[in-house]
């Protein structure tokens, strides 16, 4: 186990380099567009953005850019740590605004997922145990809705119905847990259940598949005939070679969703990292493009990495020779 965990960090290190380079490469060599004119705007003169080119050392080598951009990012900057800079717009940095957004989408993020987890793993099981019949079709039924309905008309059509028709749930908006803890959870009950529509109908249809398939295996056929009850052979035998697959692709989209869901938070006017970055790419904010999409591939990369030793501890079949 220990040479499995040590292999996956290394491969984490190495994801992580890939990363930087792209991420450099992307927002600062391709791009036609000098970064310096994007700080000042198109209407400066050469001297002005000589200027801007030194104060922002684009004026050296590439390669002692992308040093600078590395040592930035993991030792941090005049800013503190991690040195994300600061904003072309606001002038401003951006390692204060990127964790207090931050805290919105992981509210958005984690509440979505408690969700989709609860909605989309016992239909998943329901309809795997009850194959054919009327439930199976239901729910069916509701993993094709869920799968093809766009996350903005759910929205939408929530925000109809359930606040300007029945007038059950508040509207957009936000408000902290620290105000009303009961406005503050009367708040998030849409946007968590229409961002865990798509999910839990994407891993009811994936837990279902699995059970199934679980259930036809020669080790289910054994634990019945060893005289094991049938809620027994269900739990401890189908449920948990059914579930692991589902712990990997639970990783990969909650961190996802961290990086920023920005139809949700559109909609229902939440201010976290994914409308940040969508005003910032408007108004040309390189910044802060880069500062989300950094902190999002390397939440990615380190959610990755739990679970997969996660997964090692689940199956003991998944180690590296």
């Amino acid at each position: 186990m220990l040479r499995y965990i040590v292999r996956r960090l290394m491969w984490v290190g190495l994801v992580v380099i890939i990363i930087t380079m792209l991420t450099f490469l992307i927002f600062y060599v391709i791009p036609p567009t000098d970064p310096a004119i994007s700080f000042a705007g198109k209407n400066q003169g050469p001297e002005v953005l000589a200027l801007i080119r030194k104060r922002f050392g684009l004026d050296q080598p590439v390669y002692v850019q992308y040093g600078r951009f590395v040592k930035h990012l993991f030792l941090g900057d005049e800013y503190g740590w991690p040195g994300f800079g600061f904003s072309y717009a606001s002038q401003s940095p951006i390692r204060g605004e990127l964790f207090k957004r931050l805290g919105i989408t992981l509210q958005l993020a984690v509440g979505g997922a408690i969700a989709w987890l609860i909605i989309g793993i016992p239909i998943g099981i329901v309809s795997a145990l009850k194959r054919r019949s009327l439930t199976d079709r239901a729910a069916m039924g509701f993993a094709l809705f869920g799968v093809s309905a766009p996350v903005f008309w759910l929205g939408l059509m929530a925000l109809y119905i359930f606040w300007y028709r029945l007038h059950l749930l508040p509207g957009t908006g936000y408000i902290g847990f620290g105000v009303s803890p009961w406005q503050w959870f009367t708040h998030w009950i849409m946007p968590w259940l229409v961002l865990a529509l798509l999910f839990a109908a994407f891993y009811a249809r994936m837990v279902r598949g699995n059970m199934i398939e679980a259930m036809s295996e020669d080790y289910i056929r054994t634990a019945r005939a060893k005289g094991l009850s049938e809620r027994r052979v269900i739990t401890r035998h189908a449920m948990r070679s059914s579930l692991t697959p589902v712990v990997t692709m639970f990783g990969l989209d909650f961190g996802g969703l961290i990086g920023g869901a920005i139809v949700t938070e559109s909609v229902f006017n939440l201010r976290g990292l994914g409308s940040w970055v969508v005003d910032a790419v408007f108004s040309g904010d390189i910044p802060i493009v880069i500062a989300v999409t950094m902190f999002g591939a390397i939440t990615i990369t380190l959610l990755n990495l739990f679970v997969d030793v996660i997964y090692a501890f689940l199956d003991p079949r998944v180690r590296y020779s």
